[in-house]
């Protein structure tokens, strides 16, 4: 699978807006009075999510498989990386000149992968607060999407050994555009389970008193955790539809004739699957409603540094969690498709 389930269902804290309720009895005497925390979207009439938004937010997942910028494109710079080095010191060597100084293929490829990451840590740093907090999360997932389906076609260009270091900039600049993309768009997740029918139903019961606050958390979080699992379960199988015109693809291009083909056959299927990309991830750029944020009760570049502090002296009460995460990661450097000599 080109990508892995996001696990959307607990990614996102709950938006809080603190809304002060009361509950009465019969005769009217006051018999408790406590602050509820409400989004402040949940009970707006306007931001009640439909099906086909829905189904619009699943269609940007189908496009956003991975496919392009995660698995064509590391292979094809990959490729092309390799075919320089046989160019300049033949069929067994290893070392090529990069970055001022000799180093091998798969030091090089580690390097992009860290460079990669570093600009990703600065950018989330500075703007990943923007997912959460504010209005302003669609326009920056349109733009992105716009770069990442640029660089998608711009591979078009990018199929000969003389073009290496330009493929993997686009490496590079790719991985950093699909991230983004997929965090930006996976933020819109929590404000749509909230605004179901059903769980605005529980949201209503709640403010009631007729419902506990476990029991609407409860229904909070099954209907995130049916959101997600659907999403990856429509993304999974589309992807296998366009893997298999992908094949056809590569048949009719008969990318195996020659190195020149096969080069421009990667080329090709970035491409298209960029195509697609845009193709089923238009409808939700126009059918998504634009929910409020949360409010940060501060600057919004200033709360992202807040909650990266708040992370930071809460983690290890989920250790179990960061053990995974290091131990994935460490194996994913080491077994990606793009480093597979380590």
């Amino acid at each position: 699978m080109a990508s892995t389930d996001p696990g959307l269902a607990q990614v996102a804290a709950t938006a809080e807006d603190p809304i002060k309720g009361a509950i009465y009895k019969d005769d009217g005497e006051l018999m408790e009075e406590e602050d509820r925390p409400v989004a402040p979207d949940q009970f707006d009439v306007r931001y009640e999510t439909t099906k086909t938004e829905i189904w619009a937010w699943y269609g940007y997942y189908m496009g956003n498989n991975g496919l392009t910028l995660f698995n064509f494109a590391p292979t094809a710079a990959q490729n092309l990386l390799y075919q320089h080095a046989e160019a300049i010191g033949g069929p067994d060597n290893q070392i090529v000149h990069f970055a001022g100084s000799n180093r091998t293929i798969n030091s090089v490829i580690l390097l992009c992968n860290g460079i990669s990451f570093a600009i990703q840590i600065v950018i989330f740093l500075v703007l990943g607060s923007y997912a959460d907090f504010g209005t302003f999360r669609p326009n920056i997932l349109i733009v992105l999407s716009l770069i990442a389906w640029g660089i998608g076609f711009g591979w078009l260009g990018v199929h000969t050994v003389d073009d290496w270091q330009i493929g993997l900039g686009l490496y590079v600049v790719g991985l950093i555009a699909y991230q983004l993309c997929l965090t930006y768009w996976t933020a819109a997740f929590p404000g749509l389970a909230r605004n179901t029918p059903e769980t605005r139903e529980k949201a209503r019961q709640y403010e009631d008193g007729e419902i506990t606050r476990d029991e609407y958390d409860h229904a909070d979080s099954m209907k995130r955790n049916e959101l997600s699992n659907v999403a990856f379960i429509v993304q999974s199988v589309v992807e296998i539809f366009i893997l298999v015109i992908i094949v056809g693809i590569m048949f009719g291009l008969d990318v195996n004739a020659s190195v020149a083909k096969n080069n421009y056959g990667l080329s090709v299927l970035i491409a298209f699957a960029s195509g697609v990309w845009i193709l089923v991830a238009l409808p939700w750029f126009f059918l998504e409603k634009r929910r409020p944020g949360q409010d940060p009760g501060m600057n919004i570049v200033i709360a992202g540094f807040w909650q990266l502090y708040r992370a930071l002296t809460q983690i290890w009460q989920l250790r179990q969690s960061l053990m995974y995460l290091i131990g994935k990661e460490s194996v994913c450097s080491c077994y990606s498709p793009i480093a597979h000599n380590c």
